[in-house]
This record gives structure tokens, sequence and C-alpha cells, in this order.
């Protein structure tokens, strides 16, 4: 892109140039550097700086009776001009610029994050016909179409699975740390990623119909209906215009000097305000950055001050979003627990799901070293059965025989009890004996419990979990940090509109997430708080 046509497209660089322009002008006229111009070169500013804020004025004025504090620079401006004053004119109407240039260096860039949210839409889909396999634009699918999706590839739209058995990462909707096993009938979401199996899928929804495109039009319309920010040299204006004006009159009416009169305008200018806002924001967010924190909102510094409601995301807000091994129940009493571990480790030696990674880490982490498994075989969305130095392994509560977990009460008993806990709970059996339980979660991150301590104390008035996991992994995470308001099972939009009635019931609410999944209710909350790289490209 041209200077030229940046020039033109680009409102706040326009408006930064200009106001360039006007501080050199501004210069040239005080220190008469160039005495053959036929004119004061503090016109230029007065053109460029000055006409727009006049012209706004009037407009807000006339059409809304909007009294702001351009209209009383605007005044001040031309009673300047009245009496020949043109470098203060231009002077005043560069320091208003000014203003608003720092302002756009710390205006809202939700337009970034709504982008990096459309980005995520699918450009590509597989269509499956009688004829053979055809690459498409996931935009052309149709309502009914058959779509073949491949290991790793994310769903071009939402459908409903005809074949095969898979395990979906649904973080991105749901915020779920823990892939969903899929299955023939089951519903699937675009965006979301497939990480097993080959799975054939009838597309349901398409287009602005489907799940992510409805997430990132609520972003949209978050972002079109928030209030906008009024300026404190605006609040001040609708006191300072009748004041200064009385003023001006009545220096008039006493000194019948009409430069004391205009000199009293000229001093009511707000233009210390309108500098000093800008310039605290900027102060504000330039220490924020220093603490890793990134304000990427002036208006959110202003607005933080008065929130009184907290609405927080669980997985990879209050927990690190990473699985982990939190322990290990032997039922074979006979079987050492740490050839148990190896056994385990080595079947899912080889296995790219986050479940068997986690299993993997863990024994590395114990020092237990993993061999290579004689046979592998990864049964998508149910689980592995894998032979291990002559043992005959199945991992997963559907790559186990109904009889065989029939056949050990206990191990119903102890999985029930750990998946109350909100653990996802991993069976093993070896030799076609239940060996084993692996319970796995979520970690917690260790500052959680002393932050949400902190924040009630500050006065926050509300603070509330919200997450897409299930019932009882989101009450077993709050219980174990104190929180109380918790909702389960939340989609994006169901997020948003909870914050949304938070917001009506008048309520300051802020939003504190981790990413994509939280994008609608932070793009709605008054203000919105990401954790982390990824969560800060759409924040």
């Amino acid at each position: 892109m041209t200077f030229i046509d940046k020039f033109k497209k680009e409102d706040g660089f326009r408006i930064l140039c200009l106001t360039v322009l006007s501080g050199i002008v501004l210069i040239i006229s005080f220190f008469k550097l160039i005495p053959q111009l036929p004119f004061d070169a503090a016109w230029i500013a007065i053109l460029v700086s000055g006409v727009p804020i006049i012209i706004g004025a009037a407009r807000g004025l006339i059409t809304e009776f909007d009294v702001t504090a351009d209209l009383l620079v605007a005044i001040a401006l031309i009673a300047a001009l009245v009496i020949g004053q043109y470098f203060a004119a231009g002077e005043v109407a560069f320091i208003m610029q000014l203003g608003t240039v720092l302002e756009d260096v710390t205006a809202d860039k939700s337009h970034k994050s709504l982008q990096s949210l459309i980005n995520l839409t699918p450009q590509k889909a597989c269509l499956h016909t009688a004829a053979g396999n055809k690459e498409i634009l996931a935009s052309k699918v149709k309502k009914g179409n058959i779509l073949l999706v491949r290991p790793g590839e994310a769903i071009p739209v939402d459908g409903r699975i005809l074949k095969g058995n898979t395990s979906v990462d649904q973080s991105i909707m749901t915020g779920e740390s823990v892939p969903v096993d899929k299955t023939a009938g089951e519903e699937v979401y675009q965006g979301t990623i497939n990480q097993q199996g080959v799975i054939e899928i009838k597309a349901t929804n398409a287009g602005n119909n489907s799940s992510l495109k409805k997430m990132i039009n609520l972003v949209r319309q978050a972002e079109e209906n928030k209030a906008p920010i009024v300026r404190i040299a605006d609040k001040w204006a609708r006191i300072l215009v009748p004041i200064a004006l009385g003023c001006s009159i009545l220096i008039f009416f006493l000194t019948k000097n009409i430069y004391r009169a205009v000199t009293a305008l000229v001093v009511f200018c707000p233009c210390s305000l309108v500098l000093a806002t800008p310039t605290a924001i900027m102060a504000a967010i330039g220490n924020a950055t220093k603490k890793g924190i990134l304000i990427k909102s002036g208006s959110a510094v202003e607005t933080a001050a008065k929130l009184d409601t907290l609405v927080m995301d669980k997985t990879g807000t209050l927990t690190c979003g990473k699985l982990q091994v939190k322990d290990i129940i032997m039922l074979n009493h006979d079987l050492d627990k740490t050839y148990f571990i190896k056994l385990i480790a080595s079947a899912e030696k080889f296995s790219e799901h986050p479940l068997g990674k986690a299993i993997f880490t863990y024994s590395q982490n114990y020092g237990i070293a993993a061999e290579d498994p004689e046979s592998f075989t990864m049964q998508a969305g149910k689980g592995i059965l894998a032979i291990v130095d002559g043992h005959k392994l199945s991992i997963g509560m559907k790559t186990i025989d109904k009889k065989i977990m029939e056949s050990s009460p206990d191990a119903a008993k102890l999985i029930e009890k750990i998946q109350n806990q909100g653990k996802t709970v991993l069976p093993a059996a070896l030799d076609g004996k239940i060996a084993g339980i692996i319970s796995i979660a979520d970690t917690l991150r260790l500052e959680s419990k002393s932050t949400i301590s902190r924040l009630k104390k500050t006065g926050l008035s509300h603070i509330i979990m919200l997450t897409g996991d299930n019932e009882a992994v989101a009450n077993s995470i709050g219980q174990s940090i104190g929180m109380t308001d918790i909702f389960a099972s939340q989609l994006p939009g169901d997020k948003a509109s909870t914050v949304k009635e938070l917001t009506k019931s008048g309520h300051f609410v802020g939003m504190l997430g981790d990413g994509v999944n939280d994008a609608p209710a932070l793009a709605t909350a008054s203000v919105g708080i990401v954790m982390g790289a990824i969560g800060s490209d759409v924040a």
C-alpha cells in the first residue's frame, strides 16, 4: 500500500500526518522561518486540524444537541480568528488533534481479534461422492453433503458422523481439556480437530449457520452493541461551555476589551483534560507491559476501575490446560506397581492421544523407561490394544470387554468414585483382568486459590466460573479454590449470554479467559482479560 492509499483509507494514519504537519507549520509560524510567505503559516494548522473540529462540533450540536469538548474548542478557535490570533488558534487545534492521536494509539483493536477468529474457519473440505473424493472450498459445502475428514484435519462444517470412530479436540468450542470420543450418529462442529480416525460426516449446518460462524457473529454483535466510552473532557464540557461563555461575556461587559474576553475562552479550552487522559493511560499501559500485561484498549483501563463482577473460564485460566496422571491405583496387588507403569507407558509410547501422552510423560518423570510395544493398535474413540513384554494390554473403558469389567466390582465402584471427583478414568486390563485404574486430570495452577482469595478482598461482589467442562469437573475445581458460583457445560454462546445478563442487571463485568471459545464472552464483557499468547490474539 502506497503512502497516498494509506492516507486515504486509514483515518488514524491521516490524523497523525495532519497533526505532524500542524506541529511543523506552527514552529515555522512562531520562529518566522519563512518570512516570504504571504500568510501566517499557522493558517495551515487551522485548516488541517481546526476546521475538522469546528465541523464536527457543529454537526454534533445541530443533529444531536451534543455538547462536547470540541464545541468549546470550536468557539475558542473562531473567537481567536476573529481577533487575528492565528497562532493561538492553530496551537489550540494542534493540541486537540494531538490528544486524538494519543487516544488512537491506545484505541481498541477488536477488528484484529475478530479477524483472528475468522482465520480459524476451515478453508477446504473433502467432498465424498460415488465418483470419488474431491477437494472443494469449505464455503461451497451444502447441507446434506457427505464429507471425508482425516486425522489432524479441522472439521469444515457442522455435521453428524456416518462412519468411523475418532477423538475430537473441541477446545475451540467448549474449552474442554480432554478430547471427546465420537462415533457414528454423534455431532461434530466446524473448526474442531479430528485427532485420530478417518470419519465420514453428513453436513447439517453450513455457511453462516455453522457453530463457528455463529460464534464469530456473536463477537461482531457484541463489539457493535457496546456503549462508547465518554471522554472525561466531554463530561466536563457540559458544565464548562456555559461557564466559559458566561465568563467571556461578563469580562467583555465589564472591560469592553474583546481580547480579554477571547483570552478567557481560550483559557477554558479543555486541552489539559484532552491530553491528560490518554497520557495517563499510555503510562499505565507502559507500566503494565513491563509486568507482562498487554493492554489493547485505553478504554479498558478506565472501565477496569469500575468492575464489580469477574467471570472466569476454567481450562487454561484456573488450570494449566495440561493433562497429568494424578494417581495409579493397583487392583492386582500381586503385580509390582513400577512394572505396571512400565507396561502401560510402553503401550502408550506411540500414542498421539493427550491421555496416552500423559501416561508416557508420567513414567518419564519417575525415571521408568518405556519400551517399544511388540504390537500397538489405536482404536479411534475407544482406547488402545497393545502387547508389551508378552502381555496383552487393553487401556480405556471401551476397549475392555464388558465381562472383564463386570468381573471386577471393586473397579466399577472405584471408577465411579474417581469420575465424581471430576477426573478422567482409564482402566487397564492385563491379560484379560483389570490390573489398575489410572486417574488423569487437568492441573490446577498453584496460584489459583490465593488469587481468588485476593480478588474477593478487593471488593468484587461476584466471582463466577463459566466452563465448557462437565459439572463434576467444574465443581471439583471450584470447591478446591473456594468458588461457589459455577456454570458448567457452557458453549461460547451460553457464556456470552451469561455475561450479557449480568451486564443488563447493572454490573460492570470482567471476563477472564484463555482463548477462542471465550471470544464472544470476552467481547460482550465490559473488560475482556485473556491469559497466554493464543488468547491474546482474540482478546
